[in-house]
């Protein structure tokens, strides 16, 4: 009988505390942390490759971050569960390819560590097939129609010379993000962190654009449309039609855009022109904008419907099949805050005793109120030190600095609560089938010595 192999993933996602004992020896006291009599503590160090100072406080079933790596989880089924070498004109090969058809890219957290996100190192997400990059940007053409007394369409140019201009720095999350830690797996990109980017938009006021096709009361919902192929080539089927409530829309810092960072937006993020609702999931910022429908009722296209960008209004069973009548559709992304240095797996050394730390930190609609990290598994937490955001729906940076009593090994983990009090939770819940919503605290493993 042939031997079958599990990866260590694969052994923490089926059973942690078993997964524990089966790799480690390990066994916990009866609060589900430390090691019962040193059981398994000595196996533990010689992988992650040096003593653990508050090896007591470590919780049972947690794969250290040391074996981690923030990096996505493979499919059980996977023969090659080697990453793939990432490249794409312009973009860092240090970016994490999770799918080629369509093209998908996230950023390692330790690539965020920049104030405004550049292009090389935004994350990428698509649904169908690439466009042709434009040949004349000005004469891309948008239509506003449905539920307005006046209809119309207008060129890129002209959007540009009749409304005024604006530019704000927003946080772009994908509403997959995080969505690797969900146990069972969740159908979909498997993104760690790194779905998220924060640029400098140009572009218009969406609220202006939709005031001179003057609103019926009857329009309570936007529906967009894009110029993206559908990956099967058949040019009947939509790639993603999503839609926001008209409040949303209707939002001072809600935009077409056509500027990313000073330049053109760049075809691969949706140039010539996109929607850009900050602090709400990526998808609803039509990239290759050709068509906004105001609509008398909730959009229903691709995307839209089921459990497309909806999470659960009542917890389910993780693993079960869900009824959609119980789910919701994702706005506001939840809370969260990254390290960005040092990188996961940093190797410090021998008698350091002390680390500055920096990160970011964004909340949907709402604010962060506080950063905290702690190096001793959570028993512990220290206040950072948390920047104000530079317009809304900016991320918020931070910074702090943590203490090393001796050499060896150490995760710092960081967990941010938002204006309404919601904190990150210490592992991925509120499971879902397709995996929106997942914002566990981040971790990473530093080994002094």
């Amino acid at each position: 009988m042939s031997k079958i192999e599990r990866t260590i993933e694969e052994l923490y996602a089926d059973d942690p505390e078993r997964a524990d004992a089966v790799a480690f020896g390990r066994k916990t006291g009866v609060d589900r942390r430390g090691f019962l009599g040193g059981a398994g503590l000595a196996a533990m160090g010689a992988v992650v490759g040096g003593s653990i100072p508050f090896a007591a406080n470590m919780p049972g079933g947690l794969i250290p971050a040391a074996m981690a790596q923030d990096k996505p989880a493979a499919p059980a089924a996977a023969a090659d569960k080697a990453p793939k070498p990432f490249e794409f004109p312009g973009k860092d090969p240090k970016l994490t390819l999770l799918g080629d058809r369509p093209l998908v890219a996230e950023t390692p957290p330790e690539l965020l560590d920049d104030e405004t996100t550049p292009f090389g190192k935004f994350y990428i997400r698509n649904n169908g097939q690439i466009p042709e990059e434009a040949k004349d940007p000005d004469k891309w053409e948008i239509t506003i129609d449905g539920e307005v007394n006046k209809p119309f369409k207008i060129t890129l140019g002209e959007l540009k010379s009749k409304f005024k201009p604006q530019t704000i720095r927003a946080v772009l999350e994908c509403g997959g993000n995080g969505r690797s830690g969900f146990q069972p797996p969740a159908r979909g990109n498997q993104w760690t962190t790194g779905g998220a980017g924060c640029a400098e938009w140009t572009g218009v006021s969406l609220a202006d654009v939709l005031k001179m096709a003057e609103l019926k009361q009857s329009g309570i919902y936007t529906a967009h449309y894009g110029a993206d192929q559908h990956l099967s080539g058949d040019p009947k089927r939509l790639t993603l039609s999503r839609g926001v409530r008209i409040a949303k829309a209707m939002d001072p810092n809600s935009m077409i855009v056509f500027a990313m960072n000073g330049q053109p937006l760049p075809n691969i993020h949706g140039g010539p022109v996109r929607l850009l609702y900050p602090g709400w999931t990526g998808s609803a910022s039509q990239k290759w904008l050709n068509r906004i429908w105001i609509r008398d009722k909730e959009h229903d296209g691709p995307g839209m419907t089921n459990f497309s960008y909806r999470t659960p209004i009542k917890p389910m069973i993780p693993g079960d099949k869900g009824d959609p009548k119980n789910f919701k559709i994702l706005e506001s992304m939840p809370v969260r805050s990254i390290i960005t240095n040092p990188a996961n797996g940093a190797k410090l050394a021998a008698g350091t005793r002390k680390l500055d730390l920096r990160g970011a930190s964004w909340a949907g609609d709402n604010t962060v109120k506080a950063v905290d990290v702690s190096t001793d598994y959570g028993a512990r937490w220290k206040p950072a030190n948390l920047g104000q955001p530079k317009n809304k729906y900016d991320w918020q940076r931070w910074t702090a600095s943590v203490d090393f009593p001796t050499d060896g090994y150490y995760e710092i983990w960081v967990r941010a609560t938002d204006s309404n009090g919601a904190m990150q939770p210490h592992t991925t819940g509120d499971w879902n089938p397709q995996g929106y919503g997942g914002n566990a605290m981040h971790r990473i493993a530093v080994l002094v010595g």
